[in-house]
């Protein structure tokens, strides 16, 4: 694809959001902004989440890990299922219960207020280094791609897209930020698949003969259960990992569950977060299968 043509893709990409932006962003005030009013669909709430889990960062080096540690990975995927189930039925009915718009205002109900400001402390850096850190990869993948053609300075490109997320989320908040995630995890999806379709096509394999080509490769073994001192990848390693990771990561974490503050209730709060995590096994292992293909 020429330069050109990524730059008609953005292009087009940030008027959808744009155009979602002016939509629910009409007649917004605090309560639209922070909670959405409580109205968000749990499923596209749940649909968006995927996208924000994973992110660019995932598309990138998910597939990467195939070559060193084969679907391991899966490992601590199918402990993020434990860590999901401890979200829904432990800390969502604990965040609407006491009717919170920040999570860490509980810290400061039970334990005082240096604990709620520790909290939003840890919360905001590791927010910025975790926000910074995806920005950088895609905007060096977008800088690579296609701004180093027209001699466009890697600080341009950074601004220009730090200026259009903005543009699209300062007017409505959370509302229109769980409308805008749904789009971006359908168009991160279909990139994968597209990647799959494209890469089949070159070597030639059929839609069975993927399926086979993956299954008996030897990037594709999943559980490892030798030597659990001296094996990183060991089974209870990663799957106790990966629920402890979710529950920091999402349960923990102000900007994963504000989205799920703002379903209609408990029950849909509780019914997007296991969804998610059900479609996060099959989604990460679409990306380790890309893997499997690209090596």
């Amino acid at each position: 694809m020429s330069p050109l043509a990524v730059i008609l893709v953005i292009i087009i990409y940030f008027g959808i959001l744009m155009w979602i932006s002016h939509i629910t962003g009409k007649n917004a005030n605090n309560e639209s902004f922070f909670l959405g009013n409580k109205r968000s669909p749990w499923y596209i709430v749940a649909f968006g989440m995927i996208g924000a889990s994973l992110s660019g960062v995932t598309f990138i080096s998910v597939p990467g890990w195939v070559g060193s540690s084969q679907f391991s990975y899966m490992q601590m995927v199918l402990g993020y299922l434990l860590g999901y189930a401890i979200i829904a039925y432990i800390l969502i009915p604990l965040y609407y219960r006491l009717n919170l718009t920040s999570i860490y205002t509980y810290l400061e109900q039970r334990f005082g207020k240096w604990a709620y400001k520790s909290g939003a402390f840890f919360f905001l850096i590791s927010r910025i280094f975790g926000a910074a850190a995806r920005l950088f990869i895609v905007a060096s993948v977008l800088q690579l791609m296609v701004f180093d053609a027209w001699k466009i300075p890697f600080v341009l490109t950074v601004f220009i897209t730090i200026l259009l997320i903005w543009l699209y989320t300062n007017k409505g908040g959370i509302r229109t930020i769980v409308w805008t995630d749904s789009l971006q995890t359908f168009f991160m999806l279909l990139a994968v698949v597209v990647s799959v379709i494209l890469l089949a096509n070159k070597l030639d394999l059929s839609f069975s003969g993927v399926f086979n080509t993956i299954t008996e490769s030897d990037f594709s073994k999943t559980f490892f259960f030798e030597n659990f001192v001296g094996e990183k990848s060991h089974f209870l390693k990663h799957f106790f990992g990966g629920a402890f990771i979710a529950i920091a990561m999402t349960g923990l974490d102000q900007d994963m569950m504000q989205k799920n503050l703002s379903c209609r209730n408990i029950k849909d709060a509780q019914k997007n977060v296991l969804t998610l995590s059900i479609v996060l096994v099959f989604v990460n292992l679409l990306f380790l299968s890309l893997g499997v293909l690209l090596y």
